[in-house]
C-alpha cells in the first residue's frame, strides 16, 4: 500500500480574476505554459488518471495504462519535476501519487468544454441533415 503524503497544494485555492491573469509578467506566463505542456501529452494524462484513486508503484501504473516501462518512467520523471506527482521510496519500491489534486479539476473543466463543443457540433450536423432532406 502506498504511503500517503500530504500535498503541498491546498484543496482550497485562491483564483486570479481574468484581468489579473492577463497582467501576469512574461516569466509567470511561461510557468503557466510549461504546466500546460506537461499536461499536453496523452501518456501523462493516462498516468495521472491511474493515480486518481491513490498512489501506485511503476508496475501498477504500467498494468493500468498498458504503457511500456521506459515510457512510464520517462513521463513520471516529467510529472514529478513539474510538481504534479510525488515520488516516495519505501524500501525497494517507489510509489507515485498526485501532489496537486487541482489537476483533476482542470481536466474536468477541459473535458466539459470539449463535451459542450461536441454537442454543439452534433446539433449543427443534425440541422444540416434536416436541411438536406428538404432538397
Amino acid at each position: 500500500m502506498a504511503k500517503m503524503t500530504t500535498s503541498k497544494y491546498p484543496i482550497k485555492a485562491t483564483f486570479l480574476k481574468n484581468e489579473e491573469i492577463c497582467s501576469l509578467p512574461p516569466a509567470a506566463l511561461a510557468m503557466v505554459a510549461d504546466f500546460f505542456k506537461v499536461l499536453s501529452e496523452m501518456s501523462r494524462l493516462q498516468i495521472i488518471c491511474s493515480l486518481k484513486n491513490g498512489g501506485k508503484n511503476v508496475s501498477e501504473i504500467i498494468e493500468i495504462t498498458e504503457l511500456g516501462q521506459a515510457n512510464v518512467s520517462k513521463h513520471l520523471k516529467v510529472l514529478t519535476q513539474a510538481g504534479i506527482v510525488t515520488r516516495t521510496q519505501e524500501g525497494v519500491n517507489v510509489f507515485y501519487a498526485i501532489a496537486n489534486p487541482l489537476v483533476f479539476s482542470l481536466c474536468d473543466l477541459v473535458c466539459n468544454s470539449i463535451a459542450t463543443q461536441l454537442e454543439q457540433q452534433n446539433q449543427q450536423l443534425e440541422s444540416l441533415k434536416s436541411f438536406k432532406k428538404l432538397f
